[in-house]
């Protein structure tokens, strides 16, 4: 299963990002979705899973949990947006991760990419940055990554170019 791991587009998607989804088997977002356009877009071409954030509006909310938890090819992933990072996570998703154990712990919301390994929950943590062009970020990012049998494989980094801003409207 080839993954498209993503977070904070701020309302923002662009054919960069669109034809990196349309490489991937599903499409995961890690919340601050901004318009629901972003996600429907994406739905468009591949399957998506996706969390709500703290800059979604009540329209994400409605359509995206909070927190989700599933397993993919013999791999049981936990998704939120904001869980803080290891040794730092928030107590409601400590709770979460005793109770479910996840092999692998994904979050957004910091717009800082990271990539760890987790002894103390025996699993791995990732953070794919910001792949919107609104945040202090300086470089977008996305990971990629396939898993099989209960294994992420092949996982790189994709940079999407500089944050830049979106054009003035003209009026």
């Amino acid at each position: 299963m080839k993954i498209l791991l993503f977070s904070d587009t701020h309302s923002y998607i662009d054919d960069a990002i669109l034809n990196h989804v349309k490489a991937a088997d599903e499409v995961w977002h890690s919340g601050d979705i901004g318009k629901i356009d972003v996600a429907d877009k994406i739905k468009a071409l591949k399957p998506l899973r996706a969390v709500h954030g703290n800059i979604d509006d009540h329209i994400v909310r409605v359509s995206f949990p909070e927190d989700l938890i599933f397993t993919c090819e013999g791999l049981k992933v936990m998704i939120t947006h904001i869980g803080g990072s290891p040794g730092r996570y928030i107590p409601r998703i400590r709770t979460l991760m005793d109770e479910h154990q996840p092999g692998l712990f994904i979050c957004g919301h910091s717009h800082l990419l990271k990539v760890i390994r987790d002894p103390k929950k025996n699993m791995l943590y990732m953070n794919p940055g910001a792949a919107g062009i609104h945040g202090f970020h300086k470089v977008r990012t996305m990971l990629r990554f396939k898993i099989e049998q209960g294994k992420i494989l092949e996982l790189d980094v994709i940079e999407l170019g500089l944050r830049g801003v979106l054009p003035q409207s003209v009026g």
